[in-house]
């Protein structure tokens, strides 16, 4: 064929007739066709990340190579790739506006957030002598990250030549799990042990995580200890990380707590202005006031209404009215619902939670750690998903209906005497459903 995008889809047809739909968008839906090599005789497929590599090609490795060879004939094989994504630099959000920097002066204060701002306008300025550290939660959507980088900016202009360190904290999961595996924990240690400002994002998820709790208790007892300032952002308070040990509760609430609450009304008219303003766009006062009564919950809401408010009328001439803002709003709503839950976002949350790997998980093995976790994500893919217990089977390796039968009873009767096992097993779903 000439265009191996061509032959593709009918590779993914020959696929899909051989498996269930749910094992077939989990673990072929997201491959992309790459390039064919005719003199080799190997086609080049994409994956979307090494966990989803490594499970088709221990699960699904025979499959995919009788559907191309019943494309192409003769000895075709193939080869997985992994395109790595781009590190994820605070200050480079890839879904920031050009001109449009988080800084304390494009943040929106007001009632429902002007405290968390004043403190950390405050941290950027005397950093481990006001409060240290400094805990701000809230629910997504209301400008945490915003003041984070805030925060990292400010800092920078007051002490150029100090260090700053931002992380997500699946990524410093993932971080922990991968030096302990190649024997790299003094260099990661370094990294964050020598900052003058850590900055971590979203703590809840160390929550349950044995290793990770451990390496981030003695991170932040060097760097209190040092003087050194830390800001962490959650979606909840420190009490209430349920799977979160009590020594970092307590660790957490030495300095000052601050919550971010959604915005009022004056508030979001306000955001309104200052994003059409970005944009140096202008939007009448009662269209700014619809769109601030019709959503009211979360400012990426509101700023994603005036990008496509102003979409409309830059690409199709339209009115700036409220007629044309209410086609905005039903838009953003509609592409604002929850991303559905992949089994394999719930297989790695669980693998990292349990410190075993998302190829085990799925694997054959059978030691009491991963049994364990592959119970636990057999029972939350099943909680989450209404996953009928045949697809479930045939997605964790080709297990048969009764193995998940068992395992979900075994889950049912742990969950049930078991307070440490529920709490983990609550704070996993909770933290997969927050996503």
């Amino acid at each position: 064929m000439d265009s191996f995008n061509q032959a593709w889809e009918i590779i993914c047809e020959f696929c899909r007739s051989q498996i269930t739909d749910v094992a077939y968008k989990t673990w072929f839906g997201r491959l992309k066709p790459v390039s064919m090599d005719f003199e080799k005789g190997v086609a080049i497929i994409e994956a979307p990340n090494d966990f989803h590599k490594q499970t088709l090609l221990r699960c699904y490795s025979d499959l995919l190579s009788r559907a191309l060879q019943n494309v192409f004939g003769g000895n075709i094989g193939f080869e997985l790739v992994v395109t790595e994504e781009p590190d994820r630099v605070l200050e480079k959000d890839s879904n920031q506006d050009e001109g449009y920097e988080l800084t304390f002066d494009t943040f929106v204060v007001g009632p429902s957030n002007r405290f968390a701002h004043a403190a950390c306008q405050a941290v950027a300025s005397k950093p481990a002598l006001l409060y240290n550290p400094l805990f701000i939660y809230g629910n997504s959507g209301l400008g945490k990250t915003h003041l984070l980088s805030a925060v990292s900016r400010e800092f920078k202009n007051n002490f150029p030549d100090r260090t700053v360190v931002y992380v997500k904290s699946e990524d410093f999961t993932n971080e922990v799990i991968d030096a302990i595996a190649r024997g790299t924990t003094p260099a990661l240690r370094a990294k964050y042990r020598n900052a003058d400002l850590l900055l971590m994002d979203d703590i809840q998820f160390i929550g349950g995580k044995t290793s990770t709790q451990e390496e981030f208790f003695h991170t932040f007892n060097t760097l209190y200890e040092a003087k050194k300032q830390i800001v962490l952002t959650s979606d909840r308070p420190p009490k209430d990380i349920a799977t979160l040990e009590d020594r970092l509760k307590t660790r957490f609430e030495w300095g000052l707590t601050a919550d971010v609450q959604a915005p009022e009304f004056e508030t979001r008219v306000a955001i309104i202005r200052r994003k059409a303003e970005s944009f140096d766009f202008d939007i009448p006062e009662n269209v700014c006031e619809y769109m601030a009564n019709k959503l009211k919950n979360n400012i990426r809401q509101l700023e994603g209404a005036v990008k496509k408010l102003r979409a409309f009328h830059l690409l199709e001439n339209r009115p700036v009215n409220i007629a044309t803002a209410q086609t905005a709003i039903s838009d953003i709503i509609n592409n604002s619902q929850p991303t559905p839950v992949t089994v394999e976002k719930i297989i790695e949350e669980v693998a990292r939670t349990y410190q075993v790997t998302p190829e085990d998980i799925c694997s054959q093995k059978r030691n009491a750690a991963v049994s364990k976790s592959r119970q636990v994500a057999m029972y939350v893919v099943r909680e989450i998903t209404q996953m009928p217990m045949v697809e479930i089977g045939q997605t964790f390796g080709g297990r048969d209906h009764s193995t998940v039968v068992y395992a979900l009873r075994q889950m049912e009767e742990r969950l049930e005497r078991e307070s440490h096992t529920r709490d983990t097993v609550n704070d996993i779903i909770k933290n997969i459903r927050d996503r």
